[in-house]
This record gives structure tokens, C-alpha cells and sequence, in this order.
């Protein structure tokens, strides 16, 4: 009689807790919300970057408050002109609609816009702006999750003087059920972002390695740091790396109607979220995890959550999170120490550049591989595997190439995983030398879900073009834009994840 009432009582929670999924969620959430009319004109038309830097736009530029907000909180979007001139601020949420790629939300405005100060420089180099806030906006209720821009725009007095636009970007997140979680690789875009002029983890004078410089969320996302080697788009400024390496997946999983939901990293230092999803997705450049992070996502594996690593060179700083000056969560980073545990690579780097705070355990016992040294370079993506299920319908043959797909960093040397396999394979050049062997694999978790390691920032490229995407290059190789073979691979790859 025991036994038997606490097998109704599992079988009662078992139920309840589908049926709180089954009431929670609403999987055509996101093909509804695409067949909404899209925005013709939501792009950047008239940038003018500082002749002085190459970084910023100070005739307009701007950051929010938070890197992440839900329905129903505010968020403050802090706006500098120089000179003092009107503004508006249009609000647009990235996705597909019907190939126009954003949907118009808002428009907020006009504003009286004034100088705001560059700060002055604080300990380890930080530039915390505390700019007064422009304007605030509570997120309306029927707004889903979606990685949203602000596009700034200028009011001149009239025809004869130019109107000047960049933009303010921010995700907006929720607490729904889903099958896949795009998470946002924000932590790298602001170890990258040089505003005001040349200030990131990278460029501090003791050297680009080491602990020494702070990067606060507080600032405008200036230029894409490496727009001379890697993406030359000064019409994305202000939106940190997610139009040219991440949006085009975000466009994918829309235009094919997935059930997806979007986070910032910083929302993962806590596995709650990624627990009511199927399939966490890393995308494109995701370098930089707080540890809290790194031990959510084993979390999620181990829980039964699949992991995509469609990005390179990820997981592979920790990145202590702390709040800004004035108490908000998570808005100040540096490059804590390196992940790898014992592995060469990372002994190495804390030789040369340590001693760090920090040090994380080997990243390959999580992502299948690990980051290599050169980490740098190009190469065509290789088939190793044709008979993997990863593989159906795409008519791939072994030694099969996918040309440009590697790059501009990548992963290598995996560890050794029971079952791991590797698909893809083959040797990535740094300026045409010092070739480095990159690898991709595959392994099973412990409930039948998977971790898939593409080994490559470029593989969104493969999967779509949205409006005015730029491709990247890099080490004198390029990805070739949407390939059906890539399509059909993360077709397979989401249809097993996200399987009843």
C-alpha cells in the first residue's frame, strides 16, 4: 500500500510538472510572431565613426541599462550627442519576417540630446559611464523574447545638415518553456569593445593576456574591435558582435519556425533558465564565461539538456561577473584566468602571463574539445564522418570540404570522452603557416542528449544572409554565406535534440 501511493504521488508530480510545460509554453510563439509585418527600413543608413579613433560615434551613441530585462521590468537607455541635438530612438526586434530581418516595436521621441562626459579612468583601466538616462522603457507584455536593437537617429534643423544613427542593443529574455535557448555571446562583445578609444581586456600596457584591465557594460559598444582583419562594418556600431556572427542563426531558427528563446550570458550563471529548454545554443565568438556559468551548462548537460557549440574559441576565459558602481547585477568583467585545467595551452598562458585570480577546469570535458594555440586561422570545414546521423540527407561524402567555414578561431585537441566521436576535421593556417589541426565532435550525455562542438565562429555564416550581413574573413580565408549542407546538418542536429 506504501509502495503503491508513492507511485501515484510520482506519477502525480510527473504529470503536474507536464502539464506547468504543457500550460506554459506556447511552441508557435515564434511563427506567429514572425508572420508579423517586418520593417523595411531598421538598419543603420548614415554613420560617421570619430576621425580620431576609428572606435566611436560621438555625434550619437548610446548603452542600456541592463543586458537583459523581461516583460514587464525597465530598462534605461542613456543617450550622448555631441553636439547637443534632438533625437528619436525606433525599437526593433530581430528575427525573420518574411526576410526583412526586424520588426519595428516602438519609436520613442524625440529627446533633447546633450554631450554626455567620457568617464574618468578608474582602477584597471575601467570606463564606467554614468550617463543620466535618456529615457526609460518598461517592456510591454506582448513583446517575446528577441535580441532588440535601438536605433538612434539625429534630428537635424533642417536639409542642409546630416542626420547621424547607431545603436543601443539589449535582449529581452522570459521564463517559458522552450525547445532551444540562443544565448548571446554579449561577454565577449564587451571583452572586445574598445570605446572610448583603444580601452578593452586586450589593451592594456602590460600587454592583451593577462588580468589587468576591467570592461564595464556601462559604455557604447563602439566599432567591432577587429575591423580591419575580421568584419569591416562600421554599420552595425553600437551592436556589439551580434549582427555579423550571431544573427544570421537567429534568422535561421526564426525563418524555420523553432521554438527559441534568447539570454544574455550573464543569465546563466544560474542553470534555472537553461533547465526548461531542450537545447542550449552557444553562437559564434563566446570566449568569455563566469565560472558560475561554466558549472550551470555542465548542469544542463547532465540534466539532460543538449549543447550546441556552433561558435569558436568559447569557454575559454573565466570572467568574473561583480556589479557596477551603483549596485546592478553583473556589469563589470575581466579576464579572471584560463580555463583547460592542466592542459599545456592553459599552463602555458598563466606562465606567460599569470599569476591569474582564477583558473577554470579543462573546457574539453565539456565542449568535446578545447581551445588550441595558434587558435587563430582558415580553413575549409572537412567531413570526417559521412555515415553519422548528423549527416542524413546531406549527401556528404568522407574528406568532403565546406569551403571558408573555419575561422577566424576555432577548437582542437579533444579530450577523452566515452563514445566521443569526431565528424569534422582537418588543418586551419595562420596567414598561410603555422597550421594547427582543428576538430569538431560529437558525444552523448548521460539521458540521451548530445554536445555538439562545430569548432568554428563561422558556422552561422552557413546557415543564412539576412539584410545588409556582411560576411567576415580572416587569415586571408572567408566563409562562402548560406550552404545547404550546413542548413541540412543543424536541421538534423535540432530535430534530435529537441525530439518529445
Amino acid at each position: 500500500m506504501v509502495r503503491s501511493l508513492a507511485s501515484m504521488l510520482l506519477v502525480h508530480v510527473l504529470v503536474s510538472a507536464s502539464t506547468l510545460w504543457a500550460a506554459d509554453r506556447d511552441p508557435e510563439l515564434i511563427r506567429k510572431e514572425n508572420a508579423k509585418p517586418g520593417a523595411r527600413d531598421w538598419q543603420l543608413t548614415r554613420v560617421k565613426l570619430d576621425e580620431a579613433t576609428g572606435v566611436r560615434t560621438s555625434l550619437i551613441e548610446g548603452y542600456c541599462s541592463k543586458q537583459s530585462v523581461v516583460a514587464g521590468e525597465t530598462i534605461d537607455i542613456m543617450v550622448s550627442t555631441k553636439p547637443a541635438r534632438p533625437f528619436e530612438i525606433e525599437i526593433f526586434r530581430t528575427g525573420y519576417y518574411g526576410g526583412r530581418g526586424a520588426r519595428l516595436m516602438t519609436k520613442l521621441g524625440p529627446f533633447e540630446g546633450q554631450p554626455q562626459p567620457v568617464p574618468e579612468i578608474g582602477p584597471k583601466n575601467l570606463h564606467e559611464c554614468r550617463w543620466k538616462s535618456s529615457t526609460q522603457l518598461t517592456i510591454p507584455a506582448d513583446w517575446p523574447s528577441g535580441v532588440y536593437l535601438g536605433r538612434l537617429t539625429t534630428i537635424p534643423p533642417d536639409e542642409t545638415v546630416a542626420a547621424w544613427q547607431s545603436y543601443v542593443i539589449f535582449i529581452v529574455k522570459d521564463d517559458r518553456p522552450a525547445d532551444v535557448l540562443f544565448q548571446c555571446s554579449d561577454n565577449t562583445w564587451q571583452a572586445y569593445n574598445q570605446w572610448p578609444d583603444k580601452y578593452s581586456v586586450y589593451t592594456h600596457p602590460k600587454g592583451n593576456q593577462g588580468p589587468w584591465a576591467d570592461v564595464s557594460f556601462d559604455r557604447p559598444y563602439g566599432r567591432y574591435a577587429q575591423y580591419t582583419s575580421v568584419v569591416n562594418d562600421p554599420l552595425s556600431v553600437g551592436s556589439g558582435e551580434y549582427l555579423p556572427f550571431e544573427f544570421p542563426l537567429a534568422y535561421y531558427l526564426e525563418q524555420h519556425g523553432y521554438d527559441v528563446t534568447y539570454c544574455a550570458n550573464s543569465d546563466l550563471i544560474s542553470p534555472d533558465r537553461g533547465l526548461k529548454t531542450k537545447c542550449l545554443i552557444s553562437v559564434g565568438h563566446d570566449e568569455y564565461w563566469d565560472i558560475r556559468q561554466y558549472n550551470s551548462v555542465v548542469k544542463l548537460r547532465d540534466s539532460g539538456v543538449s549543447v550546441l557549440f556552433l561558435s569558436g574559441n568559447s569557454v575559454c576565459w573565466v570572467t568574473p561577473l561583480r556589479n557596477s558602481s551603483d549596485g546592478r547585477a553583473n556589469r563589470i568583467m575581466f579576464r579572471g584566468g584560463p580555463y583547460g585545467g592542466k592542459y599545456k595551452y592553459a599552463e602555458e598562458r598563466e606562465a606567460k602571463n599569470g599569476p591569474f585570480p582564477e583558473r577554470g577546469p579543462d573546457e574539453g570535458f565539456l565542449m568535446g574539445a578545447r581551445n588550441v594555440e595558434p587558435v587563430n586561422g582558415g580553413a575549409d570545414w572537412v567531413v570526417t564522418k559521412p555515415d553519422h546521423w548528423m549527416f542524413a540527407e546531406t549527401g556528404v561524402k568522407a574528406g568532403e570540404h565546406i569551403p571558408g567555414l573555419v575561422g577566424w578561431e576555432y577548437h582542437g585537441d579533444p579530450p577523452e570522452i566515452p563514445g566521443l566521436e569526431i565528424v569534422g576535421g582537418g588543418t586551419a593556417l595562420v596567414a598561410g603557416v603555422r597550421p594547427q589541426k582543428w576538430t569538431a565532435t560529437i558525444y552523448l550525455g548521460p539521458k540521451n542528449n548530445y554536445v555538439f562542438n562545430a569548432s568554428t565562429i563561422f558556422w552561422s555564416q552557413g546557415l543564412s544572409s539576412p539584410p545588409g550581413h556582411v560576411l567576415p574573413w580572416s587569415h586571408w580565408t572567408r566563409p562562402h554565406g548560406p550552404d545547404e549542407r550546413v542548413q541540412q546538418i543543424t536541421k538534423n542536429l535540432l530535430q534530435r535534440a529537441i525530439k518529445p
